[in-house]
């Protein structure tokens, strides 16, 4: 094949004038000797990944460090001068880094089950797909297996760009002694999903609560006298609709796939950039905390007494050191005097002296103060 009819600086493609059977079959020999170079420095990455862990184990190093994977993808993302897109680096090395992990150890990780939930979706896209997976029939028992130290991690839903934050996960987090060693989030694409192509003979619509939320719209004015019925999990409706032709569910493809249903409507959800945010958590005396990347959170959990201006005092500290906050919620205390928790998600990590000295303020006005943790932010 002649030289010039591939520019490598540009990965534009000149035809040779040769037969276009001749030009492809070139091409596809060029591919796979690549496809060879590519598996043979894979190995060699392994190899070194492997002998990391070998350093790691005599200082009883943890396995899995997000602060550390999201710096190497940063790094990747920064020297990428493509054609391959930005937003495809990140998928690609975490399978890497996940496969070279697995050489370690394979890291078990609770999800919100079964097969064919979002929440199965977003951990193998934090985790890479070497993992093993451990489906759970709700959002406590994800944090007993975690507690108990069955599984390294879990996965459960923190927010929603729709219908906002999940409660039961704040609850759960104020009592458990899980951290949250990092988040990813996913764009979510309910799709109506039963056993027949057709929206006819619909009785019952079954999902997680969140996702008929989600799609109330679309509900309303295509199905407004069927039945809605939460539900544990979407993929417990698609379930549910394999096993009874009355019955839809509102899911992922890969839910329809696995439980033999058809896609009778795509994508109904009412937000079309529709988002869900997800932390994964780790037990505290198993967790070393993530270093700082340059691209982290910090949430925490405070209280304050009750008088005039306490809300107010408790942001003075931040305004002051100059840290962002990206997010705070309330939810009650139940102690019975009306008193409420505050969750908050600041910008920065604590090895940052402004955050620190922020953090040290904070502590030291509120009546009740948990660092849930402090994490690197989703790499895209």
């Amino acid at each position: 094949m002649a030289d010039d009819t591939l520019d490598t600086a540009s990965g534009h493609f000149q035809p040779d004038g040769r037969p276009v059977d001749e030009q492809l079959a070139d091409l596809r020999v060029r591919i796979d000797a690549v496809d060879q170079q590519l598996l043979s420095m894979l190995n060699q990455r392994a190899k070194l990944a492997h002998a990391v862990g070998e350093v790691k184990k005599l200082d009883g190093s943890p396995v899995f460090r997000p602060d550390r994977e999201a710096q190497v993808i940063d790094r990747v993302k920064g020297r990428n001068p493509g054609p391959v897109l930005a937003e495809s680096i990140a998928p690609i090395w975490r399978e890497i880094m996940s496969a070279c992990r697995a050489l370690e150890s394979r890291q078990r990780v609770a999800f919100l089950g079964p097969i064919g939930t979002f929440t199965e979706q977003a951990m193998f896209n934090y985790f890479g797909s070497s993992i093993e997976p451990v489906a759970c029939a709700g959002f406590e028992e994800i944090f007993r297996a975690t507690e108990a130290g069955s599984t390294d991690f879990g996965v459960v839903p923190i927010e929603n760009s729709t219908e906002g934050v999940v409660a039961r996960t704040l609850d759960l987090l104020l009592q458990s002694p899980l951290v949250i060693a990092g988040e990813t989030s996913l764009k979510v694409v309910h799709n109506l999903l039963r056993k027949s192509t057709s929206l006819d003979d619909i009785t019952v619509v079954c999902a997680h609560p969140q996702a008929l939320a989600q799609c109330q719209g679309w509900l309303s004015q295509h199905l407004p006298h069927v039945e809605r019925r939460a539900v544990s999990s979407n993929a417990e409706g698609a379930r549910l609709a394999a096993e009874d032709e009355s019955i839809a569910a509102l899911a992922s493809e890969r839910a329809a796939s696995q439980f033999g249903l058809h896609v009778v409507q795509p994508a109904v959800q009412d937000e079309a950039h529709n988002r869900t945010r997800f932390f994964v958590l780790t037990h505290a005396d198993r967790h070393m905390p993530a270093g700082p990347t340059g691209h982290d959170c910090v949430s925490l959990a405070v209280s304050v007494p009750n008088r005039p201006g306490a809300v107010h005092d408790l942001l003075v500290p931040l305004k002051q050191h100059g840290v962002s906050m990206t997010r705070i919620e309330s939810r009650p205390a139940r102690s019975g005097q009306w008193e409420y928790i505050f969750f908050m998600d600041l910008a920065g990590h604590p090895a940052q002296d402004n955050v620190a000295a922020a953090l040290d303020e904070l502590r030291a006005q509120c009546s009740f103060f948990k660092l849930l943790g402090s994490y690197p932010l989703d790499a895209h």
